[in-house]
């Protein structure tokens, strides 16, 4: 029989990490503090929340794909690493985090163009 994956041992610095991002409260103050009215840091804390545990790793790529997708259509500005939102979180979550989405979506990337050219 399978195992229950809610029963599968996660590293102490994966279940910290999946903990902190899981903090975001969806307040809003990091698009407030960015001077690009970025929604990066709050897209980011909600994908890497799954992405640190194994049952998140299925659908990473994919889920990465789909909310910096979303983060678009909805005409948020881009990250350019200013910080101002990291200052003004009242969970503190960390930038590290949207280098971790960003790292997420090229892979995601990479991979359907590799699978669309038949690589």
């Amino acid at each position: 029989s399978a195992q229950d994956a809610n029963a599968t041992p996660i590293p102490k610095r994966d279940a910290d990490r999946a903990f902190d991002a899981a903090a975001c409260i969806g307040c809003g103050a990091c698009v407030a503090a960015c001077p690009n009215a970025s929604a990066m840091l709050f897209t980011a804390a909600k994908a890497a929340h799954l992405s640190y545990v194994p049952q998140g790793q299925t659908e990473r790529l994919d889920r990465a794909l789909a909310m910096a997708q979303r983060h678009d259509e909805e005409g948020f500005g881009n990250c350019t690493n200013h910080g101002a939102c990291q200052e003004v979180c009242p969970k503190g979550i960390s930038v590290d985090y949207i280098a971790r989405l960003n790292r997420d979506v090229l892979k995601g990337t990479l991979s359907k163009a590799g699978s669309a050219s038949g690589d």
